[in-house]
């Protein structure tokens, strides 16, 4: 993956300076904005790719570099008092009733219209724009969350390691779901390559990254973290059983639509575990950090329906919700 075009004077700043040689001082962050703002969304997506898989075109040493480290985090200082505009903070819960708050905000949320959309009335074009939004995280399923493991001890720390397991594939590349994503782009006649549609995608979607990112490299946040993991897993099961369906509606064969109906089963167990072991765990343990858990499992939630806002309205007046043209078909083996 090398660097995308840029967005605006944040990315065009410091996309210059992560061409040269680390070590090259950044200035003040020249533009601010929230949520919506493709500029800083971009911006903070590179500086978090470091973390990952990188880019080609950058220098590997530019990862704990203390000038891009600052201009970072005045850039997530943004990002935070965004999330604290839009997201409620939950009413406070006693740490031994952190499971049932949970459960109560996941049923309260009565999720976006995406999945119900997909499975009954988009055509093969929507469905492949709606892989290419998700292809942001699920070609690195796991890995923000992943950074809890050493962040945690005892019971809540078995349970992440159980839920990551699971996620790659018990040891098993085949069945890692990054790998499982990568089989559905293919069969979709998308390019499987990691980040091959950065480019492409809005701020909605790279905030969703970003916000895990956030809470994933941060160990003040960790209890976010794991509450963001939980209310993934609980809501995870139905609208993965419409996704599949709809794939299945448009010629999806076993093998594309394997990803969607893997998460169907998988995490109606991982709900369970995430909920009673890891977060009412850790919420046992550390009972001032009950109410980051809820207030992670919120910022989730409301990401999840800010973003499905902005695509819905696209697809349901014919339009794209992708940056640019149409994605053209790949090699893939398109239904």
């Amino acid at each position: 993956m090398r660097l995308p075009p840029v967005r605006g004077p944040i990315t065009e700043l410091l996309f210059d300076r992560l061409a040269a040689r680390p070590g090259t001082p950044l200035p003040g962050v020249p533009v601010a904005g929230g949520l919506d703002d493709d500029d800083l969304q971009l911006a903070l997506f590179a500086c978090y790719e470091l973390h990952y898989q990188g880019f080609d075109d950058v220098d590997d040493a530019w990862e704990w570099e203390p000038a891009l480290l600052g201009f970072r985090r005045v850039l997530e200082g943004e990002l935070e008092r965004a999330l604290a505009a839009a997201v409620p903070r939950p009413d406070p819960a006693a740490a031994g009733e952190v499971r049932r708050a949970l459960g109560r905000l996941t049923c309260a949320d009565d999720g976006p219209g995406v999945s119900l959309y997909l499975q009954r009335e988009a055509d093969l074009e929507t469905f492949r724009e709606f892989v290419v939004h998700r292809s942001i995280y699920h070609l690195k399923e796991a890995d923000p969350h992943t950074w809890a493991i050493p962040r945690l001890s005892g019971g809540p720390k078995a349970a992440l390691v159980e839920i990551q397991a699971d996620e790659y594939g018990g040891g098993r590349r085949e069945r890692m779901h990054s790998e499982l994503f990568r089989a559905t782009m293919r069969g979709l006649g998308l390019d499987d390559s990691y980040g091959a549609y950065l480019a492409r995608v809005p701020a909605a979607t790279l905030a969703i990254s970003n916000v895990m990112s956030l809470f994933g490299l941060h160990r003040r946040l960790r209890g976010a973290l794991l509450g963001h993991l939980a209310a993934i897993e609980m809501t995870s099961s139905v609208p993965n059983r419409r996704y599949a369906t709809g794939l299945r509606r448009l010629g999806g064969d076993p093998e594309t639509a394997r990803f969607f109906e893997e998460h169907v089963q998988a995490d109606a167990v991982h709900e369970q575990i995430a909920a009673n072991d890891m977060c009412g765990g850790f919420a046992a343990g550390h009972p001032e950090l009950a109410g980051d858990i809820l207030y992670g499992a919120a910022c989730a939630l409301a990401l999840e329906r800010r973003w499905a806002d902005q695509v819905l309205a696209c697809w349901e007046r014919g339009a794209g919700s992708l940056r640019g043209q149409p994605v053209p078909a790949s090699a893939g083996r398109a239904p």
